[in-house]
Parts: structure tokens; C-alpha cells; sequence
């Protein structure tokens, strides 16, 4: 497997990210699958990554991002619970042919360590009670419950908001 850089609009990106979206919909019943307003500069670096996993055979099998957020700074900002620091994790999925193999794990290490050295503090993300595996796997890798439920599902009551802090302690 090779995890390489993409922009988020690349072809590959947009073929995975159809399919995640697919998945939600069928998941929460929701034709939408996530509504969140994603712009491919919100991944650009140093603001943000967004990556993509190849197999062997150079298909497209897993993506993963993350995007800079902070704190709303005024009236014209919609105040989402951010806080400064934050990087959100999104669109990470993995074809299910392709999972099993710790992928996502190398995966969300990569997004957080460039989140890291982008001077991000804290690595958020919101899934649902639907995909149980992917609670799995980020509770398993050290994220908690947030303080407080943030982003465009915070009051969806099947959303769920996780956090881990960034910076290494001494």
C-alpha cells in the first residue's frame, strides 16, 4: 500500500469520496450522506492534508483528511464549538475490500502527525452511532468523547464528537 498527498477534488478523491457518501446514506438513511460544506482549499498544507491510499495494482482503495478549524471570531462566523488549535478529521474510509489491514490506523497516524507539525493542538472528529467500527477504531488509538458536541452534526442526536490532544507531553 502507498499513502500519498492528493488534492481533494483529484479524480480518485472523487470517485472514494462518492462511495463514502453512499455508505452514510445507506447507514442513516439520509440521501445527502453528509452535508458538511467541504472546499478542497480546506486541505490545502500547511491548513490541512488530505490523502490517499493505492494498492498494489495502483487502485484507489482509502482516503483520509484533515482541515484546519478554530474558534468563530465573530457575528458573521457560525460558532461550531471549535476551538483554536483544532484540526478535524474527515472522509477517512477505506473500500471494503481493502479494510482489515490496518490501513485507517496508518492512515489517522499520518493526518495526525502533520497536524502535529502544522502546530495543531487537538485532532477532532464527528461520526455516528451507525459506524460502530469507526468508534472502535478511534477510541482505540486514544480519542475520548468531546467536552462538548461540534461541526455541522452537533445536534444530531445519533452524532458523536471524539478528541485527542496533539501535543506530546514531557
Amino acid at each position: 500500500m502507498q499513502i500519498v498527498p492528493a488534492p481533494f477534488d483529484h479524480p480518485d478523491a472523487r470517485k472514494l469520496n462518492d462511495l463514502v457518501l453512499q455508505e452514510y446514506a445507506l447507514r442513516y438513511g439520509d440521501p445527502e450522506g453528509d452535508a458538511t460544506p467541504l472546499d478542497p482549499s480546506m486541505f490545502q498544507p500547511p491548513r490541512g492534508l488530505y490523502v490517499l491510499a493505492y494498492d498494489d495494482e495502483q487502485r484507489p482503495v482509502a482516503t483520509g483528511g484533515w482541515r484546519s478549524r478554530d474558534a468563530a471570531r465573530g457575528p458573521d462566523e457560525e460558532d461550531e464549538n471549535y476551538a483554536d488549535g483544532d484540526a478535524e478529521l474527515k472522509r477517512m474510509f477505506v473500500l471494503p475490500e481493502a479494510r482489515g489491514q490496518g490501513l485507517a490506523r496508518r492512515i489517522l497516524a499520518l493526518l495526525e502527525q502533520d497536524a502535529r507539525e502544522a502546530g495543531r493542538t487537538r485532532m477532532v472528529l464527528e461520526t455516528g452511532l451507525k459506524q460502530p467500527e469507526a468508534i472502535a477504531l478511534y477510541t482505540s488509538e486514544g480519542y475520548k468523547p468531546a467536552p462538548a458536541k461540534f461541526g455541522h452534526y452537533r445536534f444530531h442526536e445519533e452524532s458523536r464528537c471524539f478528541a485527542k490532544p496533539l501535543r506530546r507531553t514531557v
